[in-house]
């Protein structure tokens, strides 16, 4: 990979993109501030709904996570005995009260349970800010590397508009003069327009896709976007091949949280089997004695008819769900890298081959048709043909080019690093 894309940025280097990167934004009087590929993705970044949820989704976890870790509360108890009654008792004159304190007791580990819970819950809401933050990227990267390239393809057609319009002139020279017939002025006349509604197209692409880019930022382009993305002069490689393995991707690493989820589910089910305790220290005042005597409970739910048995059995059935769907992932985002490699190399290889020698021996055939059509050395239908290969070489020089970079983003889109535990 790396020997395909140095020699695509090689070839690249001498070809129309550096000269686009140079006249793009003049050719359609774009002014402002360049506007980065990471100035884009930070502006999507702060203003997208999906990195507001996921966000949001990371404080409702750790809010939870200390929820889980409280205690439960005590409640106090005042209980008025032998009132309102029969004799002796009728009224309230002869009433006991008896003031107490309920003290509920977790045994079974549930509160560690319960945490265990909460902390994995919480390791998977940063797992899923961490795939939005990496959809974000691919998505502006996408839009990105397509308003870039439409940039170029208007350069492109206004520098074919421009031909177009030169060898109009000089047919129309060679006509006045004799030396062609009206034929050839009709037909470079039918070019140029041609040419003129081509760059037209391009101009109405080119806004569109730098009004999609916008909406995905949050606020108008105004200045110029930095073309090297698609992989001109001193733009980067993409490093040396990465092993087809799901290991540390952001994939296996929500499908490994949910299973650590699972799993502390499988405990929390087992410790809420153990039924817990309340205890309840109080005092009495005795009113026929006007005497105060201690008071102490105890209580513990009989588990006669739900013992949590159903409550373990369905935990349990979550985590061997959650174990195959992690074993499916795995299978899945492997197959997925893979083929994401395959296609970034075939569009290194088109691209390399679309953007070198292929394209400058057209350029240089075009160069001489239209030297050789103005001093009447070739025909008409030879510079037509020379500047329709240029155009399509061109064309798909760009395309090629846009081909690699789109690959490429998602082949790092596939393989972008899972945060780390704890951070």
């Amino acid at each position: 990979m790396d020997r395909i894309v140095a020699a695509l940025v090689a070839a690249t280097s001498c070809v129309a993109i550096a000269h686009a990167q140079e006249t793009a934004a003049e050719s359609r009087q774009i002014s402002g501030p360049l506007l980065t590929l990471d100035d884009a993705v930070a502006l999507a970044g702060g203003s997208a709904p999906a990195a507001e949820v996921a966000a949001a989704e990371v404080d409702a976890a750790r809010a939870a996570r200390r929820v889980a870790s409280q205690r439960p509360n005590p409640e106090i108890a005042v209980e008025v005995e032998n009132f309102v009654g029969t004799g002796p008792y009728k009224g309230v004159n002869g009433a006991d009260v008896t003031a107490s304190l309920a003290i509920p007791l977790e045994l079974g580990g549930k509160r560690q349970a319960r945490i265990a819970v909460a902390d994995a819950a919480t390791h998977r809401a940063q797992i899923a800010q961490a795939i939005a933050q990496a959809d974000i990227r691919l998505q502006v990267t996408e839009l990105y590397v397509q308003a870039s390239a439409a940039e170029v393809r208007v350069a492109i057609a206004d520098d074919q508009y421009r031909i177009a319009g030169d060898t109009a002139r000089a047919a129309t020279i060679r006509v006045q003069a004799g030396r062609a017939s009206p034929l050839e002025q009709e037909r470079a006349e039918v070019a140029r327009l041609t040419a003129e509604a081509g760059a037209e197209k391009a101009r109405r692409l080119a806004d569109a896709t730098r009004a999609n880019l916008a909406r995905r930022i949050g606020r108008p382009i105004a200045g110029p976007l930095d073309i090297s993305v698609l992989g001109g002069p001193g733009s980067g490689t993409m490093g040396p091949p990465r092993p087809t393995s799901a290991t540390g991707t952001l994939a296996l690493a929500a499908a490994n949280a949910d299973l650590a989820t699972a799993d502390a589910g499988v405990q929390l089910a087992r410790s809420q089997r153990v039924p817990d305790l309340t205890v309840g220290p109080g005092i009495r005042r005795i009113e026929a004695t006007n005497d105060m005597a201690a008071v102490f409970s105890v209580s513990m739910p009989l588990p006669l008819f739900n013992n949590g048995r159903a409550a373990v059995d369905q935990a349990n059935a979550e985590r061997r769900r959650a174990d195959a769907q992690r074993r499916v992932t795995a299978l899945d985002v492997e197959q997925q890298i893979s083929d994401a490699e395959v296609e970034a190399t075939n569009a290194a290889a088109a691209a390399r081959v679309a953007s070198g020698p292929a394209l400058s021996a057209a350029m240089e055939a075009a160069r001489i048709a239209r030297i050789g059509y103005r001093e009447g050395k070739f025909g008409q239908l030879e510079l037509l043909d020379a500047e329709r290969t240029l155009t399509e070489m061109r064309s798909a020089s760009i395309d090629a080019l846009a081909s690699y970079q789109l690959a490429r983003a998602q082949l790092e889109r596939l393989t972008a690093p899972a945060p780390i535990e704890g951070n």
